[in-house]
């Protein structure tokens, strides 16, 4: 039904384009479709002007926005790379940190083992009949 509608609307439509090119033509069909033709060619000419203009738009704005895109890139990249060079730096104090952290407790370790050691020696020594 809406099919039938839609030629319906089609054809009231080309009926009143014709008509109004045959009124302005004085009711001659040769002038009238002249005069139509005119018109077509007119429009035509006129979208055929309008799309160079449209795609050299379009490729400014395109590279605008890849530029864009290229710097929001490139400042995400140096942002990670920044982020990355403090954590490494971060890290690397941290390690250096616990490392002589470590060695304290190692050489902390050490000494109270020798200073067991030496009371267990001298212990064991005057057993012995030493001092």
């Amino acid at each position: 039904m809406s099919s039938n509608r839609a030629f319906t609307l089609l054809g009231v439509a080309a009926a009143g384009g014709v008509g109004y090119y045959l009124y302005n033509a004085g009711g001659d069909p040769k002038v009238a479709q002249k005069k139509f033709e005119a018109d077509a060619s007119k429009v035509s000419s006129q979208i055929k002007n309008e799309l160079p203009g449209r795609q050299k738009e379009a490729k400014k704005e395109g590279e605008a926005l890849a530029n864009q895109a290229s710097h929001k890139f490139d400042q995400a990249s140096a942002d990670a790379k920044s982020k990355l060079s403090d954590a490494e730096a971060r890290a690397k104090d941290l390690s250096q940190k616990t490392g002589k952290e470590i060695n304290n407790a190692i050489d902390k370790f050490d000494k109270t083992v020798e200073e067991k050691a030496a009371k267990a020696k001298s212990g064991i020594s005057s057993w012995f009949g030493g001092k």
